[in-house]
């Protein structure tokens, strides 16, 4: 329950129709299973005392009395058991039958919850035997089970020691109606949906109930337990497959089809609360009454996948084709901005190392949409005094071999005299040393765009932004970034993406992409070392592989300092210790606090997902704010 993560399972015993007694004992038996698996919350399919394909045997007292007895039991055998736990049974009210959840815990019944949407079409017929469930306010109905229950359709569930936890239910075809319950109780707060269901097995069905599962809660910002009958219902003229997702504000963490026993994932309440305030998408809030209930406080294990690189799609064609749609966007971006402005040329920076290469192609798909020449791109390199053979080789081919205008302009001397004015010593390598460079470089880019009647483009990525790793109106700055919000280890396979794309086409221009790719990431701002690169950028303010971790989980989503290194330990524990984790955790909140001057003044340029810092639209954060209460939280993972 600690940092929002809630155990959950749907699970499928096995049944037997109309054995009561039976499907109690399955009933408890699955319980306790899922108790000792740490589960909080346990949803089993609809009918489940009974078996949904009864069919008339619903008219008669004996079975109605054997599911009440069933349930009696039930709640016996489990009075120890922490799990809240929605069970499927037929409840009689004021003469009307209706196919309800019951919600225990404890061995009492929290609530009683009808369905309210009855199919009655094709292989089902429930409004032969049910009602659909009162309009009205929940009721207290007396003597079920030998208590006094709620009854009712609006009941909503909410945890005592997590404000987060609050449970609706509905069952089966309510998820299949425009109007589901569950909207309403997303609206009144609830955070996660249980579904009883008894869906059957045709073609193509499944998919579409993934999808129903999938959207609902991506629509609803919630999780959704889904649990469908499987065997022992009756196979005359249909064949139920016991599927189970669990899904998550869109995401399926877990699912299982003709199999029995549970299926468990963590759903994260607090990450879905945040994306409630953050969107304000629940302006409705309908009253529902329900009842609380309490658990006990612990640590969930994590058993749900935890993506070390949450920025790149894991699987070779998902990958691909987010190349593809980031290409596609901030290629269309650039366009519209040489198209507005008029510009004649595209002034590109270009090192040699990953970012300008992936600016430069990019300007080169921009191009191409303008229908213009490559000759319009004019990649100007600009060696001094860190630069290497390796990096400037590169730029020289890179250039050529697109077709574009390539211009070379030695800066040293020009730092030098620089230098010379301010009077530092050219042995003094600190900030001044680097930074006159970056400057330097701007300077020119910025008056060969002016010759050229061009603009300048830049190509700082958004983890550098986010680490403020960039010269203050130096590389800092630009007139449009074409990179501004892809993340570096997303750069990475955009380039490779472009080299598979020119393999074929080009060998050479290949082989140089594949060449920068191979080079370790670097400014170059002192000089090199027997002509090699002396400065490695990861080796200063530490891995992109984490920092970008960082970045998503504490932009994207919010979470607090502790969460994520406790994320960062379950996702990349096996590539570094904690050690290092919390020490690349503390620079990256460190610098991320204290360069937002530099985040607060960036040039226009696209958004390509979903995190970024665009101080127009994405990120909007004071520059003298403190990191007061993340440091102190940073200092209790010592």
């Amino acid at each position: 329950m600690r940092d929002g993560f809630i155990t959950v399972a749907c699970g499928a015993p096995k049944l037997r129709l109309a054995d009561c007694d039976y499907n109690a004992e399955q009933t408890f038996t699955i319980m306790r299973k899922a108790e000792q698996a740490g589960v909080k919350v346990l949803v089993l399919p609809e009918l489940g005392l009974t078996g949904y394909s009864c069919g008339d045997l619903f008219y008669q007292d004996t079975l109605l009395r054997g599911a009440e007895q069933a349930l009696s039991i039930v709640l016996e055998a489990t009075r120890n058991l922490e799990v809240v736990t929605a069970v499927g049974l037929p409840v009689r009210v004021n003469n009307k039958l209706y196919n309800c959840a019951a919600i225990i815990q404890k061995g009492e019944i929290l609530g009683v919850v009808p369905k309210t949407h009855l199919p009655n079409y094709g292989e089902f017929y429930e409004k032969r035997q049910f009602a659909p469930a009162p309009e009205g306010e929940p009721f207290y109905v007396d003597g079920f089970c030998g208590k006094t229950v709620l009854f009712g359709a609006k009941q909503l569930f909410w945890c005592n020691e997590l404000p987060e936890l609050v449970l609706g239910f509905e069952i089966c075809e309510d998820l299949w109606a425009p109007d589901a319950p569950s909207v309403h109780m997303a609206q009144a707060g609830a955070t996660i949906i249980g579904n009883l269901s008894a869906s059957n097995e045709v073609l193509g069905k499944a998919d579409y109930r993934r999808q129903l599962v999938s959207m609902q809660s991506a629509k609803l910002l919630c999780g959704y337990v889904y649990a469908s009958a499987g065997e022992g219902e009756s196979t005359s003229d249909v064949v139920f497959g016991g599927h189970q997702m669990i899904a998550e504000n869109g995401a399926l963490l877990g699912e299982k089809r003709f199999e029995n026993g549970l299926l468990i994932s963590e759903i994260d309440v607090q990450k879905l609360c945040y994306e409630r305030r953050r969107t304000q998408v629940m302006d409705q809030v309908p009253e529902l009454t329900g009842s609380p209930f309490s658990l006990t406080v612990s640590k969930t294990k994590l058993t749900r996948y935890v993506a070390p690189m949450p920025f790149v799609p894991e699987g070779k064609e998902d990958r691909d084709e987010r190349c593809r749609e980031i290409l596609l966007i901030a290629s269309l971006g650039l366009k519209q901005r040489l198209e507005h402005t008029g510009a004649k040329t595209a002034v590109v920076g270009l090192s040699g190392g990953l970012d300008s290469t992936l600016a430069v192609l990019i300007a080169g798909l921009a191009m191409k949409m303008l229908d213009r020449p490559m000759t319009d791109i004019v990649a100007v390199t600009m060696p001094c005094f860190g630069t290497t053979d390796r990096t400037r080789n590169n730029a020289v081919v890179l250039a050529e071999k697109l077709g574009t205008t390539l211009r070379t302009v030695d800066i040293s001397a020009s730092v030098r005299s620089h230098f010379k004015d301010i009077g530092h010593d050219m042995e003094d390598h600190s900030v001044t040393f680097e930074n006159a460079q970056a400057r330097e470089r701007t300077q020119v880019l910025m008056d060969i765009a002016n010759q050229s009647g061009g603009i300048v483009i830049g190509t700082g990525d958004l983890s550098e932004l986010a680490l403020g790793w960039c010269t203050y109106n130096g590389d800092h700055m630009s007139m449009y970034a074409v990179n501004c919000s892809i993340p570096k280890t997303l750069v990475r396979h955009l380039v490779a993406y472009l080299a598979r794309d020119n393999a074929e086409k080009d060998e050479a221009l290949r082989d140089v992409l594949e060449d920068i790719l191979d080079t370790p990431v670097s400014p170059e701002l002192l000089p090199a070392v027997q002509g090699k690169i002396s400065q490695r950028t990861e080796d200063l303010v530490g891995p992109y592989e984490l920092h970008d971790f960082f970045l998503y989980y504490m932009l994207r989503w919010g979470f607090s300092p502790r969460k994520i290194y406790r994320l960062a330990v379950y996702a990349l524990g096996g590539q570094y210790s904690q050690a290092v984790i919390l020490k690349w955790l503390k620079t990256f909140y460190r610098r991320f606090f204290s360069q937002q001057f530099k985040r607060n003044c960036l040039p226009d340029g696209p958004k390509v997902g979903t995190v970024a810092m665009s101080p127009r639209g994405d990120w909007r954060m004071p520059s003298d704010a403190k990191m007061n209460l993340w440091q102190a939280e940073l200092d209790t993972l010592e």
